[in-house]
């Protein structure tokens, strides 16, 4: 399999992050997948940002789950860019797509949105959330879904394993190659995240990975010529 690069919330080290102007350009840039996060807004909209409030990449204040959509449109997400909802960037961009989830709601809305618009095969479901992976996994027969760890141990494996997750995407930072040898012993894919330097993409080729999550489109073009 193909190495690939993943660009996280879009290219967020050059754009606003998770908007459509960021994802445009990833898939510009020739990255593989894009990753996005997701949220329902007040009136249960699929709003794709990645914090629970609008504070750190907007020009406006407090949780997304007490705005409508009409008040989340209203804000600036960057450079004029307004926040999209997940449908828009299935439209907007013809790559495959990695969609984070926080919980068993937002599993629920986008099980709809992927029945409705036959997303089965294009997107792969992401979550730090057990029960949000098996939430998915219950409602969408056949969907992709994979474990999202930052703090962890070698029992990622089992979690992951125990939820039908088929890819780990887990921190460089703590990854070791006990890790690694567990989890190709489960059959499991891993991503590692955040790969933003060459000495971070040499340790994810080094350890064989099936791919590099990036802020960065540069890191497509050299991953080829990292082993």
């Amino acid at each position: 399999m193909n190495f690939l690069t993943i660009g996280h919330r879009g290219v967020m080290g050059v754009e606003p992050e998770n908007t459509l102007r960021s994802f445009v350009a990833a898939q510009a840039a020739g990255l593989d997948v894009i990753e996005l996060d997701l949220h329902l807004s007040k009136d249960g909209a699929l709003v794709v940002m990645h914090d629970a409030d609008v504070d750190r990449t907007t020009d406006g204040s407090g949780p997304i789950a007490e705005k409508t959509l009409a008040e989340l449109r209203a804000l600036d997400a960057g450079r004029g860019e307004r926040i999209p909802v997940f449908e828009e960037v299935v439209d907007a961009v013809s790559a495959p797509l990695q969609a984070e989830i926080k919980n068993a709601a937002a599993a629920r809305a986008l099980a709809e949105v992927m029945h409705r618009r036959d997303l089965v095969a294009r997107v792969e479901v992401l979550s730090f959330h057990d029960e949000a992976l098996a939430e998915i996994s219950r409602l969408v027969p056949g969907v992709r879904t994979a474990l999202v760890a930052s703090r962890y141990g070698t029992d990622v494996v089992e979690r992951a394993t125990a939820v039908g997750a088929g890819t780990l995407v887990l921190n460089i930072r703590r990854l070791t190659l006990e890790v690694v040898e567990r989890a190709r012993k489960a059959d499991l894919r891993i991503i590692g995240w955040v790969v933003n330097t060459q000495d971070q993409l040499r340790l994810v080729r080094a350890l064989e990975l099936d791919g590099a999550t990036t802020d960065y489109p540069e890191i497509k073009r050299t991953g080829r010529f990292t082993a």
